[in-house]
């Protein structure tokens, strides 16, 4: 890896802990579909869709690998890794911005690994024990809650001033295995993997790493100049009496609102609703990630272009952005409702949805680095955990409002 600029590397191993951090935050939702028993109805539900291929719908698991978990304690099961995931955010940050952000983002993904890998066993210890359950979760978003600020602040000392496998994947290797438990072992051991390339090829900072090129070094050095790198006192009152963070707040809660709606009941919806098989479910609910993903790489490069042809500031381009991340998906999510037991146009309008939520991270969520290179770190923890508080109450309201 001598050969390839260093940036590099730290980029594609950037992107492979997000990749592993949400698949195995969302594998469950997939996974919990196949592990509690069908939902059975004894009165008629007009929102619900008739069982067109009965067959095809039932579930593949074995009743004695099945637990009778209501739909309260699934909300529950699905919000408890929000628990964990928001309270180690500011700390993540802190952590990140003092020490570097390379332990805080390894050992953090490390953790959320090991406890993905004995989710099966714990379940089974416990005979199906719920609470087991939530305990766990809420011990994997506490490792979670330090990937993104960790990842900003590592970003902030590399770049200069730029859900698909989850989902497709782990309803693919149900089908074929007959068996919930094997997601769960599966991401577990690449997320350990991932942790032990990551340690040893990932450094803090260019001037830490002892296999980059002088050129690379004298490279990034000029172009992180005007930055001043160097230990500080964070500055809590200027940061929470900003009116531009606040604002970062309300979009980051607009956004996740619709996220996590999307992550942790899209799949439940396709099984009890449109009633797709747990393979079907696991393909058409990673389709909006795909074009999701391909928005957010197109949309990234768009912006930049505009704001360096000085079509738009970087402020207008950032609000634009934002906007159009939040008012799309409204509009789509919205639409799906009206789709009845359509479900082609429920799975294109979900996917449309997605799509312009992609816009979302050449927007806001890059713009802690325009404010504060030195306490990107810190304010990516204050904005992503505020958001991440809705990830608490989405799953839990949603198992509230559809008991019946």
């Amino acid at each position: 890896c001598f050969f390839i600029p260093q940036r590099y590397i730290l980029g594609i191993m950037g992107f492979l802990a997000v990749v592993n951090a949400y698949t195995m935050r969302v594998i469950l939702s997939v996974a919990i579909t196949e592990m509690v028993f069908p939902v059975k109805l004894d009165h008629f539900d007009p929102d619900t869709c008739d069982l067109e291929f009965e067959n095809s719908t039932k579930s593949i698991m074995h009743t004695s690998n099945l637990y009778s978990w209501t739909s309260k304690q699934q909300g529950l099961i699905l919000s408890s890794f929000y628990w964990g995931y928001v309270i180690t955010h500011i700390p993540g940050g802190i952590i990140a911005e003092k020490f570097g952000g390379k332990h805080a983002l390894g050992l953090g993904i490390l953790c959320t690994a090991i406890f993905t890998f004995i989710t099966p066993f714990v379940i089974y210890a416990s005979n199906g024990n719920w609470v087991w359950v939530v305990i766990v979760r809420v011990i994997e978003g506490l490792g979670e809650g330090t990937t993104f600020p960790a990842l900003t602040t590592l970003l902030a000392n590399w770049v200069p001033l730029s859900t698909v496998v989850g989902n497709s994947v782990s309803g693919a290797l149900i089908a074929a295995t007959n068996d919930w438990s094997i997601v769960f072992y599966v991401f577990g051991i690449v997320g350990m993997l991932w942790f032990i390339l990551f340690m040893m090829l990932c450094y803090p900072n260019p001037e830490s790493h002892p296999f980059i090129s002088d050129k690379e070094k004298i490279y990034l050095g000029e172009q992180i100049a005007n930055v001043p790198h160097k230990e500080k006192v964070i500055p809590w009152k200027a940061i929470l009496s900003s009116w531009p963070i606040w604002a970062l707040v309300v979009a980051q809660i607009g956004h996740d609102w619709g996220f996590f709606t999307m992550v942790t009941d899209l799949p439940k919806y396709m099984k009890d609703v449109l009633h797709f098989n747990v393979k079907q479910n696991g393909v058409w609910s990673s389709v909006p990630y795909i074009l999701m993903w391909i928005v957010s790489m197109s949309s990234g490069w768009l912006c930049d272009w505009l704001i360096s042809k000085k079509y738009l500031s970087l402020t207008g381009a950032r609000k634009t952005f934002t906007s159009v991340a939040s008012m799309g998906p409204a509009v789509f999510i919205l639409a799906a409702s009206y789709s009845g037991c359509d479900r082609s146009l429920a799975v294109v309008m979900f996917t449309i949805a997605m799509g312009f939520m992609g816009t979302f991270y050449c927007g806001m969520k890059v713009n802690a680095l325009d404010l504060s290179p030195n306490f990107a770190g810190t304010i990516m923890a204050i904005v992503n955990g505020i958001g991440g508080l809705t990830g608490i109450i989405v799953p839990y309201l949603v198992g509230a409002l559809t008991e019946n």
